[in-house]
């Protein structure tokens, strides 16, 4: 049988088993586990990789929720990359038009991962029945990567050495656009300081008080002067985990503030958190506090590989985009009037392209439409976006490439509730088929014609060829789960 044909039986082998994977995304939505865990979920991907028939390793590389699903024998060995967690205070009603939490103050997968998971599945499913049918030799694992949140397993997998192992990896990722993932990224730490004083009577002996408190508060005017100080990319985000209770006449004796550091570099989030820890040092100092720092997690950069996308681009083109119904448009239009308006184009690509940025003018009428129902025109960048993902970590290790898929309307909010109430649409069903359809796809012609990923491996020694991999996650570290 042709290799056309074969990629004709993986489509309809997704259709055929579409709701099995609806049903998971959907069920996944649901659960809204935060990063590290993800046990229902964990669960539940493992139990349906075993129905499969997939070899099924979990708690990988010590990590409890983290998980793979092997098929196959020999090489080439392709990863598919599948996440599962879901982002705190995001709690959302299915389906819609305003804020309206399920859970007070609970999680939503307000970045999609459960579709990211569950249409990864499907195109491991898809992949390992096309090996079968075809008798090609290779080895496909789906890996269950927890914690991309706030936890980075695949960066902890990556100081393992786990994806060493492969051949190349492919992911995605949902969006509002169909299009490649190109270009790099800021890489980042996250570093918990628990400050600890003494307590008193804010009015009666306010004198024998230590504030943790204060420290923390002198800590975020500090890093607030060094933001003058640091590189053009650089970013310095916080959150205030512990405020010391609920109680203003007594001289808190905990504190706690979680900071995420990012560079584009390693080498420089690593030199920016060396400044950020002295200034922790000194708020410390000034309140005559104690403070424990924990390292949570790390990223590295994205590294590209053309070869590997290429590859994606021409199977995004050779795979039908989803058709919406009139209701479906209606209820995409209705939802982007909930957010404000985005004064640029959709996608990455018209940043970097004149040419695309007429393409998406024209098909997007100048981004006025609701959904973005085309695939963005081929680009290979190494632009930088600010953004970070575990994803570079593994980037590093192996040729890796991604795409993003249509799955809320166009310019919906990042990490959003309007991104949670559309998780479980037909729109959101479709643009994970899809995306499974591509990913499988793409492993069909790499298995078939082993020597594109020889292009891609002579691509990756080429970009790494000046420096390798520096792993974020210091030597020491295990996954730590920050605490509701």
């Amino acid at each position: 049988m042709e290799l056309a044909a074969y990629k004709q039986k993986i489509g309809a082998y997704i259709d055929a088993h579409a709701q099995e994977y609806i049903d998971l995304a959907h069920t996944v939505w649901g659960y809204a586990e935060l990063s590290l865990k993800e046990h229902k979920s964990a669960a539940l991907f493992v139990k349906l990789l075993e129905n499969e028939g997939f070899q099924v390793q979990t708690g990988l590389c010590g990590i409890e929720t983290a998980f793979s699903g092997t098929y196959g024998a020999g090489g080439p060995h392709i990863g598919i990359l599948g996440e599962f967690d879901a982002l705190s205070g995001l709690s959302q009603k299915a389906g819609a038009l305003e804020r309206e939490e399920i859970v007070k103050n609970g999680s939503g997968h307000g970045c999609g991962h459960h579709l990211l998971g569950a249409g990864s599945f499907a195109a491991a499913c898809a992949v390992k029945d096309f090996l079968a049918e075809s008798g090609l030799p290779g080895t496909v694992t789906f890996y269950g990567c927890p914690g991309e949140e706030g936890g980075a397993a695949k960066a902890y997998m990556a100081r393992e050495g786990l994806w060493k192992q492969l051949d190349c990896a492919l992911s995605w990722h949902p969006g509002d656009t169909n299009e490649l993932m190109t270009g790099t990224n800021n890489s980042c730490t996250q570093v918990l300081y628990k400050f600890k004083g003494t307590a008193a009577h804010a009015a009666g002996n306010p004198q024998d008080g230590r504030s943790a408190l204060d420290a923390v508060e002198l800590m975020n005017v500090g890093v607030q002067y060094l933001r003058e100080h640091i590189p053009p990319q650089g970013r310095i985000h916080y959150a205030m985990v512990d405020g010391g209770g609920l109680s203003p006449n007594v001289v808190q004796p905990h504190a706690s503030v979680l900071y995420m550091v990012r560079s584009q570099r390693v080498k420089d989030t690593l030199e920016l958190q060396r400044r950020v820890d002295l200034i922790a040092q000194g708020a410390a100092m000034m309140t005559e506090t104690t403070y424990e720092r924990i390292f949570v997690d790390g990223t590295a950069d994205l590294l590209p590989n053309t070869a590997l996308e290429k590859v994606l681009h021409a199977n995004m083109l050779a795979t039908a985009l989803p058709a919406y119904t009139p209701e479906e448009w209606a209820f995409a239009e209705a939802l982007k009037k909930t957010f404000p308006p985005r004064d640029e184009l959709p996608g990455d690509a018209p940043k970097w392209s004149d040419e695309i940025r007429r393409f998406v003018q024209e098909h997007t009428e100048g981004g006025a439409r609701a959904i973005n129902d085309f695939v963005m025109p081929f680009c290979s960048s190494n632009e930088f976006t600010p953004g970070s993902t575990d994803v570079g970590d593994v980037s590093w290790l192996t040729p890796t490439s991604q795409i993003t898929a249509a799955t809320w309307p166009s310019g919906s909010p990042g990490h959003s509730w309007q991104n949670v109430s559309c998780g479980t649409t037909p729109m959101a069903d479709k643009g994970m088929l899809y995306a499974a359809k591509v990913l499988a796809g793409a492993a069909a012609d790499l298995f078939a014609d082993p020597a594109l990923i020889d292009g891609a491996k002579a691509e990756f020694a080429r970009r790494t060829a000046g420096g390798g991999y520096v792993c974020p996650i210091p030597a020491d570290a295990v996954p730590y789960v920050i605490e509701d």
